[in-house]
């Protein structure tokens, strides 16, 4: 009995001695970080942006990071039958606040929500939860019950097939309506009036002044 107890007391001895020496190197997290606010923008945002990817194009349910745990949650199952047509989430550090609604004539005000991010890739991606690099490439003035909403487009960066867009002109006229149908009319319920908008589409140069926007919003409203 007293040699295993003087052998627990050892073996916790070295545990705690070994617990003591052990740090966390940069970046490596000792929590899981907050996709919102402690994941980086991007490798060189505007244009070279991180997005968090909430929902793929097989998803039937709506989910929406958590904003106070970070992990994502069910909003809803989709009510209608159509499918995001691409892959979808948001670019980290950004806020739709003051800044994003002057962008968007007909919005009387940012939506207080991280910027969305529509991300297109050759590959099928099924999962969500994740993080990637894309090059920004324009975007859609959406309006949402008078909320700047935009939907920033982008590609990931080294598909084989789209990685070299720089434009939006440089996408397939029908991938671009498809997501303007999408998200005109994703929220629309039969009988009830639909206060969602597309107001227009555009390119990369006004993309990235929205993106910026949104990260001088996010600085505003969360600092470092």
């Amino acid at each position: 009995m007293r040699s295993t107890d003087a052998g627990w007391r050892v073996a916790r001895h070295v545990r705690a001695r070994y617990v003591r020496r052990v740090s966390f190197p940069k970046p490596f997290y000792r929590w899981r970080p907050h996709p919102w606010h402690g994941l980086d923008a991007g490798p060189e945002p505007p244009a070279r942006v991180t997005a968090y990817i909430e929902i793929t194009p097989f998803d039937l349910v709506k989910y929406e990071v958590d904003k106070t745990t970070g992990y994502l949650r069910i909003d809803r199952p989709q009510r209608s039958s159509s499918q995001h047509p691409t892959l979808y989430g948001f670019i980290p550090r950004t806020y739709c606040g003051a800044r994003m609604a002057k962008l968007s004539p007909k919005a009387e005000k940012g939506d207080g929500d991280p910027l969305d991010i529509c991300v297109i890739s050759e590959r099928p991606i099924n999962r969500s939860d994740i993080v990637l690099t894309a090059q920004v490439v324009g975007g859609l003035q959406m309006v949402d019950h008078g909320e700047a909403d935009d939907k920033i487009i982008a590609v990931l960066e080294n598909d084989n097939i789209w990685g070299k867009a720089q434009d939006i002109a440089d996408l397939p006229s029908v991938l671009i309506e498809r997501m303007r149908h999408y998200f005109s009319t994703y929220k629309l319920v039969p009988g009830q009036e639909n206060r969602t908008s597309i107001e227009s589409v555009y390119g990369r140069e006004h993309a990235l002044a929205v993106v910026q926007a949104s990260l001088d919003d996010y600085q505003e409203a969360f600092g470092e």
